[in-house]
């Protein structure tokens, strides 16, 4: 056990600062990896947890510590990854990554210090935006690492192969072959205030139980995924079709008191949220193609709400089930 001189001796370490001021970027980091806000989070903290594990000459023989914190924090990803495979396959219907409010609309609102939620530490843009981290989920474990670190945190390749023990050339390969599935998978990104429009006007076609204006909004080929994680209804195969979306639509909002439908910002993107009672139970993602919508993203899984809302939802306050077949 340190003394108490010792303690305060081990505040004034000249790389404390550094040390911590990693936090934000590898939860940044780690997030876009996962695609999980929690599993971000405690890979974060188990990378924290090893540095301090290691003596104080230790931690002072490393040059530097951005780099350590990195390092640790890619492999500890790699092996979550590993395993969320395995997870997935067990995983109940479809797999969303968790959903991120902007940092000034999450339950409770933005709070200072080591007090603020972890989603307040996640930089919104394009490589955090549902679309990318859907695209990001169809790589390897060993693709993504590589594109995210050279192509989003732009580390040199020659930083990327000592970080992930491969040769600078195998990392550029796997940062091009991951290049290449986003292009392929990605429509170019709308305005936020065209997408905004679009969302609302879904929005209100769908408090007005207007299927036709529905399928205006919807691209013919449209699809429609949702993420219950078994924990609460979610349809379990993709709905297809802007008419068998639309009437899906309808047949829920028709199912009884229809929930309250909220604008609002979701990983970076314009959104929208459903609330029963105050809570939130959906959040969902859309994706666009040429001034329509071609994907909508729900997620009820409440595990994955807990940004969105203080108090997690129970079974009885979820509203419609999400779990009958689409209209044929």
């Amino acid at each position: 056990m340190s003394t108490p001189s010792e303690s305060r001796h081990d505040l004034s370490e000249p790389d404390l600062s550094a040390v911590v001021g990693e936090r934000r970027q590898l939860i940044n980091f780690a997030y876009r990896l996962l695609g999980s806000l929690a599993e971000a989070e405690d890979a974060v903290q188990e990378t924290y947890t090893r540095w301090y594990a290691m003596s104080r000459r230790r931690r002072q023989d490393i040059e530097s510590p951005g780099g350590w914190l990195t390092t640790v924090a890619t492999r500890i990803c790699l092996d979550l990854l590993g395993s969320a495979r395995v997870r997935r396959e067990r995983y109940v219907g479809s797999w969303i990554p968790e959903p991120l409010p902007d940092r000034t609309e999450w339950s409770g609102g933005p709070a200072g210090g080591d007090k603020a939620d972890p989603a307040d530490r996640v930089t919104l843009d394009e490589s955090v935006s549902m679309a990318f981290l859907v695209v990001l989920e169809s790589m390897t474990p060993a693709e993504r690492v590589a594109f995210i670190l050279h192509d989003v945190f732009r580390y040199p390749f020659a930083e990327v192969a000592q970080i992930v023990g491969r040769t600078p050339a195998a990392c550029r390969q796997l940062a091009s072959s991951a290049r290449r599935r986003m292009r392929a998978a990605q429509a170019p990104a709308a305005p936020a205030a065209g997408q905004a429009d679009l969302v609302r006007r879904f929005k209100e076609a769908w408090e007005a139980r207007d299927v036709e204006a529905l399928v205006g909004l919807l691209d013919p080929g449209a699809t429609m995924v949702a993420d219950g994680g078994g924990l609460v209804g979610a349809v379990l195969r993709p709905v297809e079709g802007s008419r068998r979306i639309a009437q899906y639509l309808i047949h829920l909002a028709g199912k009884g008191p229809g929930p309250t439908l909220l604008e609002r910002t979701v990983n970076g993107r314009p959104g929208l949220v459903a609330q029963h009672a105050g809570v939130t139970v959906t959040v969902a993602a859309f994706g666009l193609t040429g001034g329509r919508i071609a994907r909508i993203w729900a997620v009820r899984n409440p595990e994955k709400l807990r940004p969105w809302t203080e108090n997690g939802p129970t079974r009885a306050e979820n509203g419609p089930t999400w779990t009958e077949s689409a209209p044929s």
